[in-house]
């Protein structure tokens, strides 16, 4: 989103103006607060819920993520069985103390490039336990697969199951210590896939 630009009046002096010595040290602050962490992109919101109320949208390199719900998954009911589609014997199996816990992200992409979509996430909580994803088979239409985003494109692809689904993004899919939903709370990370140093953080809300 471009920042807004004040509007000039429309005359003016052509002799420059001396700025007052509080101003200048001021604006030297500001621009060295500025440079803050060049590693970590600011979100614009905090929290993922149910509702998807304050969805963060996380600069990531040239593409923004936007984390649509985060929420635990009951394999027993219709809709979320489906995310659970493409997995493995030994990857559906749940040990004592473990739930499913998925993120829904969409991904854009506003430049004129094509560019890559993360492959990392992370989730971590305040004990520092660390989660990474699953990834199931191709016949999980829903789960998150990264690739190239073509220019003005997203992710998931318009028209796919994922994007007419309920939650309408791309499935990331977790096994997740109970004791972890107690410890929050839980920071979602994304990692540039050009540059792990770069990333994206945003606390989910669960």
């Amino acid at each position: 989103m471009k920042a807004r630009q004040d509007r000039l009046p429309r005359r003016m002096s052509s002799r420059p103006r001396k700025l007052p010595f509080a101003v200048l040290a001021l604006l030297a602050a500001l621009a060295l607060g500025a440079c803050g962490d060049s590693h970590t992109k600011v979100t614009t919101g905090t929290y993922a819920g149910e509702s998807g109320a304050q969805a963060p949208y996380l600069n990531v390199g040239p593409l923004v993520y936007e984390v649509q719900i985060s929420r635990e998954l009951n394999p027993y009911s219709v809709e979320d069985s489906a995310y659970l589609q493409g997995l493995t014997p030994a990857q559906r199996k749940l040990e004592p103390g473990q739930e499913w816990f998925a993120v829904f992200i969409q991904v854009y992409n506003n430049s004129s490039r094509t560019h890559l979509a993360a492959n990392r996430f992370t989730i971590t909580d305040t004990q520092n336990n660390l989660y990474v994803p699953i990834v199931p088979a191709a016949t999980n239409q829903f789960a998150y697969r990264g690739g190239l985003v073509p220019p003005n494109g997203r992710l998931p692809i318009p028209d796919s199951v994922a994007a007419n689904g309920t939650t309408q993004g791309a499935l990331l899919l977790y096994k997740i210590e109970i004791v972890s939903l107690d410890n929050r709370p839980l920071e979602f990370k994304i990692f540039d896939p050009s540059n792990a140093f770069q990333t994206a953080s945003a606390e989910l809300d669960v």
